[in-house]
């Protein structure tokens, strides 16, 4: 996917780079050992080969003159502490921290090295495979997901930071607010009155008030960022954007109130949700995830100078679904 955010460099400033990781003795030398991984679709990706022959992953931030979201600003070092975190405190697997560099001495903006692993992406594969393979992949993210929800965080909000005392209702608010502002500044027709929809939240959010308990929330693991081998899923990739706050807003979840995405029941079974409905609350706050997540895939298109508009008019359908589950039609 090609984005604005992507920060490709010279072989020379990679090369750099890697020197500075793994030492000039482990550097890369002669050609074709650098190639970009180009199934992103925000930070620009590359496996190196090291000269003594080790592949290894390198992430780079956006390029320092591209705006990004009001959420996406600092998402990498979120990113570094998430893969630590989780390595820690779980056995969800998750690609090794091999160095992390902020300096910007090197290169114009903040880049990590993480283990390389030789896998197929679900996203690309999943879909030709046969349905009962696929469901044993979806049931087992389930689980996995359900482990990552079990770090418990000590706020709610971003894994750095965060205020002391916040409530659930105020963070997420905040970043229903902080996605509506962004959209604002650069204009991105949503197709609705951007007042409209700060108040259909406002006025919906008693719903949120039942989340007491804050976890870490993955929020961004669709299948696309799930590499299997062998029947398994050996490697979780792309945690930049985690945080603490409702297990409910997982990736996972949204089907449960957005009908034209595949069903979530291996997921669900895998995760241990309750055999019972979801309750009139949990479908309310599901909905205002929804209402969330397809505002920022409408609003990032204009961030990312997307020149495809099939997201973007994806995004605006949904929301006009979503609008229409709260009564209000065009």
């Amino acid at each position: 996917m090609e984005s604005i955010t992507k920060n490709r460099q010279s072989p020379e400033v990679l090369r750099a780079m890697a020197r500075r990781a793994f030492g000039a003795d482990r550097a890369p030398v002669g050609e074709g050992w650098a190639e970009e991984f180009g199934h992103g679709w925000f930070n620009v990706v590359y496996v190196l080969r090291l000269r003594d022959g080790e592949r290894v992953a390198l992430k780079i931030a956006p390029p320092p003159g591209v705006e990004v979201m009001t959420y996406e600003r600092g998402m990498m070092r979120t990113e570094v502490h998430a893969l630590r975190l989780i390595a820690e405190r779980t056995e969800v697997p998750v690609p090794a921290v091999l160095f992390h560099d902020a300096s910007r001495e090197v290169c114009d903006a903040e880049f990590f090295f993480m283990e390389y692993v030789d896998a197929d992406n679900l996203g690309i594969v999943g879909e030709r495979m046969p349905a009962a393979e696929r469901e044993a992949y979806d049931e087992a993210l389930g689980a996995a997901n359900r482990r990552l929800n079990g770090i418990p965080g000590g706020h709610f909000g971003p894994l750095l930071g965060g205020t002391p005392g916040a409530t659930w209702r105020q963070v997420f608010c905040r970043m229903v607010e902080d996605v509506l502002d962004d959209g604002r500044r650069r204009g991105v027709d949503i197709g609705w009155d951007y007042g409209l929809v700060s108040r259909l939240v406002a006025e919906h959010a008693d719903c949120l008030d039942e989340v007491t308990e804050p976890v870490l929330v993955e929020w961004d693991l669709w299948d696309s960022n799930v590499l299997i081998r062998d029947g398994a899923i050996v490697s979780i990739i792309d945690h930049e954007r985690a945080f603490y706050g409702d297990p409910l807003m997982e990736a996972g979840f949204a089907a449960t109130e957005l009908p034209d995405l595949p069903p979530p029941g291996a997921f669900l079974r895998g995760y241990g949700a309750p055999a019972r409905p979801f309750t009139e609350a949990e479908r309310m706050r599901r909905r205002l995830y929804n209402v969330h997540l397809i505002l920022i895939m409408v609003i990032e298109t204009v961030y990312r100078g997307h020149t495809d508009p099939a997201q973007y008019d994806l995004a605006r359908t949904r929301l006009d679904t979503l609008m229409a589950g709260f009564g209000h039609h065009r």
